[in-house]
């Protein structure tokens, strides 16, 4: 039993560290998500179109950085502000989409872990997101997020092919509306929908849109040259 345990707790230091050796790979390589891989090795229907930053309309990106993590261009992979928050009380409003987990973060989990909430998962978590900061820049995180992210309820990941079945356009040709209704559906792509949206989708995009055009400058860190 004491063989067992030690091979155990070696197995289990292994799984936590390959992440952070893995993670610098991501600058050059397209990787796959967890959700991406559980259907791929169960069968399950899984639709995505990997495409660079240059080619995902700028309107998407500021809509997704104005939706899930205002401080994405000069946080470290984390905001505390937001985590504080998050323990001391839920949100009761439109913005209880984003919650804490900023884009860094949301990238780690769709990479790595498990999806749910899990005090155990987050404390593997926020490291990661840290070091990943680290060794990628901002434009890469956020065009790994966006080619991972699922975007329709039925195997749908990536903005490519969420914009393309919610819309019949490639990511680039998106409206700001129309980004602005991907971002709304983030949080739960299998109950929210850019291709037939609720009353829900409609009034955060409509959100969304209108502090993109107040916040203009959040993207900064992420456009071309």
């Amino acid at each position: 039993m004491r063989r067992l345990a030690v091979i155990l707790a070696f197995a289990a230091v292994i799984l936590v560290f390959v992440p952070y050796a893995v993670a610098p790979f991501y600058r050059f390589v397209d990787p796959v998500s967890m959700p991406m891989l559980w259907r791929y090795v169960t069968g399950a229907r899984v639709e995505r179109i990997n495409v660079p930053l240059a080619r995902i309309s700028p309107a998407l990106r500021l809509a997704v950085i104005v939706a899930e993590d205002g401080s994405f261009c000069h946080n470290p992979g984390i905001d505390l502000g937001e985590i504080r928050a998050a323990l001391r009380q839920s949100r009761a409003d439109l913005e209880e989409s984003r919650g804490a987990s900023t884009i860094t973060q949301q990238t780690v989990k769709n990479l790595f872990f498990w999806q749910g909430r899990s005090f155990v998962r987050k404390a593997l978590e926020i490291p990661l997101a840290l070091w990943m900061t680290l060794v990628l820049p901002k434009t890469r995180i956020l065009e790994i997020y966006l080619n991972i992210a699922q975007w329709g309820p039925n195997g749908v990941f990536g903005a490519e092919a969420g914009a393309r079945w919610a819309f019949g356009r490639p990511a680039q040709n998106l409206t700001a509306y129309q980004a602005a209704e991907l971002a709304a559906i983030l949080p739960n792509p299998v109950l929210r929908s850019a291709r037939i949206p609720s009353v829900l989708v409609r009034r955060l995009a409509g959100l969304y849109e209108r502090r993109s055009a107040e916040f203009a400058g959040l993207d900064a860190c992420v456009r071309g040259p």
